[in-house]
């Protein structure tokens, strides 16, 4: 890379946009936590923290975590590696929906944890729910100030039947209220969701005054229906997208090169469509000498309503990889190559040369 190209890079990675209007803002590649709960493969939390540091001397200063993430485990440990640095230097988000209490049978791993902290959770998208909710991370983290809080996994993707139900408490129950009071007192800058479906965002943005949502895995390389209903309304309503899963799981991070190994996409086993897709990505990459995970984490920086691209990286050297990933010069030529095979959305920004 030449040295006007790296500093090019540099400077988006580094680049800061703001999320609301009340002060906080994100870096361009952020730092998402739920591999370093455990999602797939256990780690150490000397592992975890290494992760963390990696981002930090790397620039990262924006970090994405949620009760969830290893049932607890993820928050005490972004808790104990950026208590350590400046707070003022840092945004912090974490999400609400979920209460942790002591587990009562044995973990069945259907969520993918690897050695999980031992609680479960009660879904609670009450008032009263999120509020001490909002506080049991403060606690867990050992840090008062959350930047952006965010309602997690509401939606039919993850409660089926009963979506009308939690929606309900957001709406009915005070849940919402309970958002607006912490934005509207300073104990956040901003709120949204955190969720995997575009229709949950949608349906927020027509009864709650968002200011963000953090998307995960539905615009990306392999996807871009966003483009028809929710990136336009985002952007005309100035509603920040934080994304995540840029990588759909993992997929895209690596490519199948013809390999069999582990493919996962939208937290699951990749089926057969989804492989020969990405190999038809890969393909078109490898002829512009362009790594896979380079094109998939910059592609969705480039729409206007994308604030941050979070990875999820587990280990110190991921970290370092998807940097280096996200610096990479990528020839206009390839975004063309991949519309001309069908391959990206022709209505899709795409990063300039």
């Amino acid at each position: 890379m030449t040295e006007a190209l790296a500093a090019t890079s540099a400077s988006k990675l580094h680049e800061r946009r703001a999320v609301g209007t009340r002060g906080a803002t994100v870096t361009g590649l952020s730092l998402g936590t739920a591999p370093l709960g455990g999602l797939y493969h256990d780690l150490t939390d000397d592992e975890a923290i290494a992760t963390i540091d990696a981002a930090w001397h790397a620039g990262i200063r924006y970090f994405d975590t949620a009760p969830h993430y290893g049932n607890t485990k993820a928050e005490h440990r972004v808790g104990a590696a950026l208590r350590r640095y400046p707070r003022s230097e840092f945004t912090l988000s974490t999400k609400v929906g979920r209460r942790f209490v002591r587990r009562t049978s044995p973990y069945d791993n259907r969520e993918g944890w690897q050695n999980p902290l031992p609680f479960e959770a009660v879904y609670d998208y009450t008032h009263d729910g999120i509020l001490r909710s909002f506080e049991d991370s403060q606690h867990r983290m050992g840090i008062a100030e959350i930047d952006i809080l965010l309602i997690h996994d509401i939606g039919r993707m993850t409660h089926g039947e009963q979506n009308a139900h939690y929606w309900r408490q957001l709406t009915d129950g005070g849940g919402f209220r309970a958002l607006d009071t912490l934005r509207a007192s300073g104990a956040v800058k901003a709120v949204g969701l955190g969720v995997n479906e575009v229709d949950a965002i949608l349906d927020a943005l027509a009864d709650f005054d968002i200011d963000c949502a953090l998307l995960a895995g539905r615009y990306t390389l392999l996807e871009q229906r966003a483009l028809d209903d929710l990136l336009p309304a985002c952007d005309a309503r100035g509603v920040s997208i934080l994304l995540g899963g840029a990588f759909n799981s993992g997929i895209l991070a690596r490519g199948v090169g013809g390999a069999q190994r582990d493919l996962k996409f939208n937290y699951g086993d990749a089926p057969q469509d989804v492989i020969a897709r990405v190999a038809r990505l890969e393909a078109v990459c490898r002829a512009y000498d362009v790594p896979l995970a380079s094109a998939a984490l910059q592609f969705p920086y480039a729409h206007p309503a994308v604030s941050t691209v979070l990875t999820g990286a587990r280990t110190a050297d991921e970290l370092r990889e998807n940097v280096t990933s996200f610096e990479r010069h990528i020839p206009s030529a390839l975004w063309t190559a991949l519309r001309d095979e069908g391959l990206l959305d022709a209505r899709a920004p795409v990063p300039r040369d």
